[in-house]
């Protein structure tokens, strides 16, 4: 059976839930027979890699270690969910401070073992300022790094899906841009509902205001409720879309949904946050969101949240001041 493509992809996180199962959906889209699992915690690292062996996938060459030279070196792709996972009663930006200090280690462990690297997606929270300090620190173009944001979206579909009673691939474009956190900005002026824009049906009997209102707050708190119904945070969803992202980057099928990415343009600069994006061989690039007047306002106000977490961590030394940020990767402008 043929591969996607026969370049090494290196999974960081691979012993935990999220990172088992981005290994598992790597080998089942047949992305590549070049598979290294990389975790620090060597014992359930080997478990999950004999999981993956008694799958029997045929051609697929399944390595794993605990040294992140040799998982590095050679990767040309790179999924990492190397982070601190959310807990009971924690937001997404409440993992600022460790999980800032794991992705610059992350991006120098890229520049020192895989510099020619082609595209890395990062997933850990606060996703985009961990893919942000990824980013200057690996030395690659912005192209090349993007973050997941696309749970947002989908979270967004499948409540409509379940209000209205249809099929989730019924609702189609539904789009939040912005932070993937609690200051997202939910668009409503892209989506469709079994053909039916989503607007036409906002204010009427088969959406009210009130349950449009608290719609998207369910979708904002959409991570939430999953801890709360599983007692532990997302991942088979992360793990899923995150996969297709790095299957887009190898060239394979278009990736449906916003990504996170390095926005420098459009009166958004020098941040990492989804838009809406293309991934291909090339990377990814994006392009200016349109909206009514309340959802561009609405991003704007999520974007003004993300310059604060981005100060926050400046503040912190992990990143140098924005300034200085060209020194530090000369791709970055």
């Amino acid at each position: 059976m043929e591969f996607l493509t026969n370049e090494k992809l290196t999974i960081v996180g691979a012993a935990g839930m999220i990172g088992s199962n981005m290994a598992q959906t790597a080998a089942m889209m047949r992305l590549t027979p070049n598979i290294c699992l990389y975790d620090p915690f060597a014992p359930a690292l080997e478990g999950v890699a004999e999981e993956m062996f008694h799958c029997a996938f045929e051609g697929v060459n399944i390595t794993f270690t605990s040294d992140i030279k040799e998982a590095f070196t050679d990767a040309k792709y790179i999924i990492s969910s190397g982070g601190a996972a959310r807990k009971a009663g924690m937001t997404r930006e409440d993992l600022l401070k460790g999980n800032a200090a794991i992705a610059e280690q992350l991006g120098k462990d890229i520049k020192a073992y895989c510099p020619d690297a082609k595209h890395v997606v990062v997933i850990f929270n606060p996703a985009d300022i961990t893919g942000l300090i990824t980013l200057l620190y690996s030395g690659l173009k912005p192209s090349q790094v993007s973050t997941l944001a696309a749970l947002d979206s989908t979270r967004l579909q499948s409540a409509l899906a379940k209000h209205f009673g249809v099929l989730q691939s019924k609702v189609e474009n539904c789009r939040t841009y912005g932070g993937h956190g609690e200051q997202m900005a939910v668009f409503a002026s892209t989506a469709t509902v079994d053909g039916t824009p989503l607007t036409d049906l906002i204010g009427t009997e088969k959406l009210t205001d009130e349950q449009w209102a608290a719609m998207k707050q369910d979708v904002i708190q959409g991570g939430k409720k999953i801890i709360d119904l599983r007692g532990r945070s997302s991942f088979q969803s992360p793990s899923y879309v995150s996969v297709e992202m790095i299957r887009a980057a190898m060239g394979g099928e278009s990736f449906r949904w916003p990504a996170g990415t390095y926005v420098h343009s459009d009166g958004f600069d020098h941040i990492m946050m989804a838009m809406e994006t293309e991934i291909t061989k090339d990377g990814v690039t994006y392009k200016a969101v349109n909206g009514t007047p309340e959802e561009v306002a609405n991003l704007q106000a999520s974007y003004k949240h993300l310059c604060a977490l981005r100060d926050e961590v400046i503040e912190m030394g992990v990143l140098p001041p924005v300034e200085e940020w060209n020194k530090l990767n000369p791709n970055i402008q």
